[in-house]
């Protein structure tokens, strides 16, 4: 059984298969939630900003993304968000497994390119890495001004409770994720375990932001009310076929690729919606669907067969 905290993170360095050289739909997801970044930084009362803006971005992988956020933070508040702001503190976080190593080799090039496009003006900022499960605490408490996380939360905590084994029979068999030929009880586990997870990812970051903060969350989600008919179910479906083809070729053992499923789940809005109603730590200021086309090339949003990104701006409840 996989351990997603120990097993579970994007592959890291500069080259050809590295996450950084093929993110760009990751990318066009941080762009078009531009505008809500910076309309959420403006909103955080600027009565609780001393002096240091405290971010976190959480599931911050490694690559030029996780520098795209922090340019994007840098220049919203030097523009309009937070006057009282003198400098920023943004806290990465990610898996332990993370590529942390070539943010932070990285850095020193990022801080020049800023200089060079803002000169003197730019605010100072410091950049700490936070490896850590977002499902579990990260941060002291009321430390947060502002919490970040795109593409990250559609990853659960662990597969769901119940899919790997039922009375020493697999009852997935031949799938790695919700099919059109798994049994209907396999999407009732995974909602069950993204209700868990995302429950306590918004118990938790209650607890470290101030009253006055503000988060912004952007994850994969599906149009569809059924998960068997949900766009990534066919992608996932293709890497199952690809697995299933290795084991008649004797490349992989059955039993491995019989255990083996996806900690992952894409919500519909309105199982998003209900969790941070029920869960009540947040008030959700608003919540867009956003289209994206699955080609990383292609910046149109002319294709709608693929999953949405879900965008949900909140702030502390009282």
């Amino acid at each position: 059984m996989m351990k997603v905290e120990e097993d579970l993170h994007m592959v890291g360095g500069a080259g050809d298969t590295s996450y950084a050289s093929n993110s760009r739909l990751q990318e066009k997801a941080i762009r078009k939630t531009k505008d809500i970044v910076e309309k959420a930084l403006k909103n955080i009362n600027g009565e609780v900003v001393s002096k240091s803006l405290v971010v976190a971005d959480l599931g911050c992988s490694s690559g030029p993304n996780a520098f795209l956020v922090i340019s994007q933070i840098i220049s919203a508040v030097m523009e309009a968000g937070c006057q009282k702001a003198k400098e920023i503190l943004f806290l990465l976080n990610d898996l332990p497994g993370n590529d942390f190593n070539t943010i932070f080799r990285s850095l020193s090039l990022y801080e020049k390119k800023v200089k060079e496009e803002n000169g003197n003006q730019v605010l100072p900022y410091f950049v700490a890495g936070v490896p850590g499960s977002f499902y579990g605490r990260l941060f002291p408490s009321n430390s947060l001004h502002f919490a970040h996380s795109s593409y990250s939360l559609m990853w659960l905590s662990q597969v769901p409770v119940g899919i790997d084994q039922s009375g020493g029979v697999n009852i997935n068999k031949g799938n790695i994720y919700i099919s059109k030929t798994s049994p209907p009880i396999i999407s009732s586990l995974y909602l069950e375990q993204f209700k868990r997870d995302f429950s306590s990812f918004l118990k938790l970051r209650s607890q470290e932001l101030v009253n006055g903060g503000q988060m912004v969350l952007s994850f994969l989600g599906r149009k569809s009310s059924d998960p068997s008919k949900a766009e990534l179910c066919h992608l996932w479906g293709l890497v199952a076929d690809a697995l299933n083809s290795m084991v008649q070729e004797g490349v992989l053992e059955e039993e491995k690729v019989n255990t083996f499923n996806m900690p992952f789940y894409a919500a519909s809005k309105e199982e998003v919606q209900q969790v941070i109603q029920s869960e009540g730590s947040f008030y959700i200021e608003q919540m867009q669907t956003l289209e994206s086309n699955w080609d990383p090339f292609d910046d149109s949003d002319d294709d709608q067969a693929f999953d949405n990104v879900r965008v949900d701006t909140m702030w502390p409840s009282v």
